[in-house]
């Protein structure tokens, strides 16, 4: 969003680079588009260097002319990657825009690009926080796929069962594409209650118990979160995952640390 932060973001890539070598990086777009402008930059930025990159791009205030202006833009640069998302609303912002779910997007950039792009798009082990029940939480999910998209991220969760059920449950109903683990490091109390009661990330009780007891021992709370997680990447490894998907929050020390863990 400033100066000084594209300019830690581009040696926090180069850290990444050096130690984990990732597979891309994905870039958000702010709620509306209200990053637009800066999401643009940072995609610039980290393709020019010759890194593998995959803009966010939303439904919430988007219009078809708007998208496909930023899909041809994206395909003249050569970028081969996005993540769809519904996209979350501003705050006093109903729905607006010519998109109003996540497949119509997906169908959109399918009928605009063909399969130029490999399309990301959101899962929701625990259930989307809006949804009206998880069965049609799964029903959407599989309309994504059937729509176009390639593979899935997890929004992130500390009940691996959760994971492994909804991969289960969505594979019963003909979904083959990779549901990759959306994974969050542990770093600040307060900051991991507000995410997860905005997005309906469920924190089972004995972590919420322990995290309590740490709120203001910040390093107790991260040794403990960089345990909690680094354990459950590896449970989710014997479970037959392969690849994870990290929520770096444009920090590089937490995540490279629990990566060490885990390789």
């Amino acid at each position: 969003k400033t100066t000084d932060g594209l300019d830690r973001l581009e040696k926090i890539r180069q850290q990444y680079n050096a130690q984990l070598n990732p597979a891309f990086y994905s870039v958000t777009y702010g709620a509306g588009g209200s990053t637009q402008a800066g999401t643009l930059q940072t995609v610039r930025m980290i393709h020019g260097a010759g890194d593998v990159v995959a803009p966010h791009l939303s439904c919430v205030g988007n219009t078809r002319a708007l998208v496909a202006e930023l899909l041809s833009h994206y395909k003249e640069l050569g970028i081969k990657r996005m993540v769809a998302l519904r996209g979350d609303l501003p705050s006093g912002m109903g729905q607006d825009g010519e998109f109003h779910h996540a497949n119509e997007l997906v169908e959109y950039t399918r009928s605009q690009t063909q399969d130029w792009f490999h399309i990301e798009v959101a899962a929701y082990p625990e259930s989307h926080p809006q949804a009206k029940s998880p069965e049609k939480d799964i029903d959407f999910f599989v309309d994504k796929v059937n729509a176009g998209a390639t593979r899935a991220i997890t929004q992130y969760f500390y009940n691996i069962d959760a994971y492994f059920s909804f991969v289960d449950e969505v594979q019963k109903l003909g979904v083959d594409i990779p549901i990759i683990p959306g994974i969050m490091p542990i770093t600040s109390y307060d900051k991991l209650i507000n995410f997860s009661t905005n997005c309906g990330a469920e924190i089972p009780s004995w972590i919420l118990n322990r995290l309590k007891l740490y709120r203001n021992d910040a390093k107790s709370l991260i040794d403990f979160g960089e345990d909690i997680v680094s354990e459950m990447c590896l449970k989710l490894k014997d479970g037959g995952v392969k690849n994870f998907h990290f929520y770096t929050m444009n920090k590089a020390e937490h995540v490279l640390s629990i990566a060490k863990r885990i390789l």
